[in-house]
This record gives C-alpha cells, sequence and structure tokens, in this order.
C-alpha cells in the first residue's frame, strides 16, 4: 500500500508537470522558449543519473561518428545543444495541443512520403518504428492531418491522474495511445488488421525482456513489438524519425519498409528485423546525435556502472 509521503510526492509530481506545461503553453512563444532554454541549462550542470547518461550517451554516438574519443571540448558543446533541443521539445510539445493544423503543416516537411502513401494504400496496415529522436508529436499531428491518425502505446503512469492528463493532451495533438498493458497487443492488432498505422518509440527496452541486439557497437536489447506485429498482421515496417529543424521546422525522415518475410523460427525472424530497426536507428542518431532524448540507462554497461557507483 502507497505511504501518505508516496502519495504527496506523487500528487507533487502531478501539479508541476501540468502547471510546467500550462505556463509554456500560455506563455508568448519566444518568452517560453528562453524560460525552457533557461532550466535546461541549469539541468545540464547537474549530477544525477541523467545527466551521465546523456553524456555517456552522447560519447557513445560521437565515438562511433568519428572512430575516436571525443575531445572533451566537443562533448561538452554537444551536451549543451542536446539540453537546448530538449528545452525546445518541452516548449513544443506543451503547445503542440493549441496550434492550428495550418501552422502545424506549413512547419512540417517530409522526405520519403511515397513510401508512407504506397504502405498504407496497401490496407495491411504500418508499423511505424521511431527512435527518441527530435519530436516524434509533430509527426503525429501531421499524420493525423493528412489522413493517417496514428495509434501508440504509453507506459501507465503514477498517479492516474498524470496518465489521464497525459492521454487528454496526446488526444489533442491527433494521437490515440493505447496503455502499456495485457491488452496493449490485442488492441494493436485490432488497429492494424483494420488497415490503420501504429507508431512505437522502440529504442529503449522499457519492460526489460527485448531482444538482443548490437547497437552502437555494444549488445542491449530493443522492444519485439515492431517485428512481432509485422510478422503477426502482415502490416508493413517502415522506419522514421521526425529531427526538430531547420529554423522552427521539423523534418519527418521515412525508410523502408524492411523485410518482414518469413526466413525461418518465428524468433530468429524477430531478431533479424529488430536489428535491422536498430541499423536504422543508428543513421537517424548519427544525423543529429544531440536530438536523441535518451537521459536513461539504455546498454548492460550503463546499469553496470550506475550499480558500482552505488556501491561505493
Amino acid at each position: 500500500m502507497a505511504t501518505r509521503g508516496y502519495r504527496a510526492r506523487k500528487r507533487a509530481a502531478y501539479y508541476t508537470y501540468t502547471g510546467l506545461a500550462a505556463c509554456l503553453r500560455n506563455l508568448p512563444e519566444p518568452a517560453a522558449r528562453a524560460a525552457a532554454a533557461g532550466v535546461a541549462l541549469a539541468m545540464r550542470h547537474g549530477h544525477g543519473m541523467t545527466v551521465r547518461m546523456r553524456v555517456e550517451h552522447l560519447r557513445r554516438v560521437l565515438r562511433d561518428v568519428s572512430g575516436a574519443e571525443p575531445d572533451a571540448e566537443v562533448l561538452t558543446r554537444a551536451t549543451r545543444r542536446a539540453y537546448l533541443a530538449y528545452a525546445r521539445y518541452w516548449v513544443e510539445g506543451a503547445r503542440l495541443p493549441k496550434l492550428s493544423k495550418e501552422l502545424v503543416d506549413s512547419r512540417f516537411s517530409v522526405e520519403g512520403r511515397e513510401i508512407l502513401d504506397k504502405a498504407m494504400a496497401e490496407g495491411n496496415g504500418v508499423v511505424m518504428a521511431l527512435p527518441h529522436v527530435g519530436s516524434w508529436e509533430w509527426g503525429g499531428s501531421w499524420l493525423e492531418h493528412v489522413g493517417y491518425p496514428m495509434t501508440s502505446v504509453a507506459e501507465v503512469l503514477d498517479p492516474p491522474e498524470l496518465f489521464e492528463w497525459f492521454i487528454e493532451q496526446r488526444r489533442a495533438m491527433g494521437l490515440r495511445i493505447v496503455a502499456l498493458d495485457n491488452e496493449a497487443s490485442t488492441e494493436l492488432i485490432r488497429t492494424l488488421r483494420a488497415g490503420g498505422l501504429v507508431g512505437l518509440l522502440c529504442d529503449r527496452d522499457l519492460v526489460g525482456n527485448g531482444v538482443e541486439v548490437e547497437f552502437f557497437g555494444e549488445k542491449t536489447t530493443f522492444p519485439a513489438g515492431p517485428a512481432t506485429l509485422a510478422l503477426r498482421t502482415g502490416a508493413t515496417l517502415i522506419v522514421t524519425a521526425v529531427y526538430s529543424g531547420p529554423g522552427r521546422g521539423h523534418l519527418a525522415v521515412i525508410r523502408g519498409p524492411i523485410d518482414t518475410a518469413r526466413s525461418g523460427p518465428f524468433r530468429a525472424d524477430v531478431s533479424r528485423i529488430t536489428q535491422a530497426i536498430a541499423r536504422e536507428f543508428e543513421d537517424y542518431i548519427r544525423r543529429a546525435p544531440e536530438q536523441w532524448h535518451m537521459f536513461q540507462p539504455n546498454w548492460p554497461s550503463d546499469f553496470e556502472a550506475e550499480r558500482a557507483r552505488r556501491e561505493r
């Protein structure tokens, strides 16, 4: 049973989160951007796990791009850009539910639109695999505007009021959110078999029972959901990222489809397809490492480093 103190902390988190979102939504846009940038840059100088992880993930990606350990100054500049990019994500996410369709569409462009149109026209449903890059919510809003409304899943939040608020915010953006529980797979399969589009953020294994992949030169796990859904339903699997920029705009890059033809045992096919998604994600993240919003441990070595730190 939750203690009174625990419930109080959760209620405080709810009011803090919703209050900040309201401020960012209602302030003039320049003021909202400046305020969020100031908070983000202050957070950058913290000493908690999220700061350590953001720096380590950037180090891993930059090392992968250049083949050498990144210079300290390069890493410092990249970290600053990463926090400013996250501040932009906060502001744009808070303000998106109130923006007109015309404004969203005017700030949105797409590479690979023909891939999406062809996949949707086939009528078998589309699974869209996404990394935490840029602002995927803008992509979801645009999809609703062009007649391809997206269904996605979200981890259930505590307190319940926060989760309900989150669901309502996403609904106002044009997104349909399914709670990540035992019924989620059934609902996603139903959507795909009706010819709909399911978008899944899948560069982080929330549940911890995912598929092993090699990602930026080290083994980790990715969720099996995108591959499993595509194999079970015959839906087309495409990979997409939505970048912030250039300027105040957003750019969606769509690739695929990934080969989901059966070639062996089901588990082997899931592993093969999930590894293909990981390779695509590497390319997307290399394109704008500072826009990869990953602040949690994502590799076994991350968890080991944090555990060793606690034990010191």
